[in-house]
């Protein structure tokens, strides 16, 4: 086993190319979340029809995305309202109306929500 104390574990091999006139790499990315392509209209529609009278928000029209994605947002949704909710026949229901929180809410995901009927 050789003494090799004066050599640390941070020893860096590419120490030397720092000063051998290599010019600059490529600038570091952004660290904010870049701005997705829109990915299409949802509408979002006050209904009370057949509940008892208990205004529901519901959000319509996805295309493209999944069930999986649809509950992600469905839970996002429901925590920044504080009201319950579900994903129903490809259909995102939160209690109440909650149109301004979950516009926003779609238009950070990259959706463009648009208020439809009452």
């Amino acid at each position: 086993m050789s003494d090799n104390t004066n050599e640390s574990f941070g020893h860096n091999p590419f120490a030397k190319l720092s000063n051998a006139g290599l010019p600059p790499g490529p600038p570091a990315p952004p660290t904010a979340e870049p701005s997705r392509k829109s990915r299409g209209r949802v509408d979002i529609i006050r209904n009370t029809a057949g509940r008892g009278g208990k205004t529901v928000t519901v959000i319509t029209n996805f295309v493209g995305i999944g069930l999986p994605e649809k509950e992600r947002l469905a839970k996002e949704m429901q925590k920044a309202c504080g009201t319950g909710g579900t994903v129903k026949d490809g259909r995102i229901e939160i209690q109440g109306d909650k149109r301004e929180e979950v516009a926003r809410i779609l238009t950070r995901a990259g959706f463009r929500p648009v208020f439809a009927g009452g």
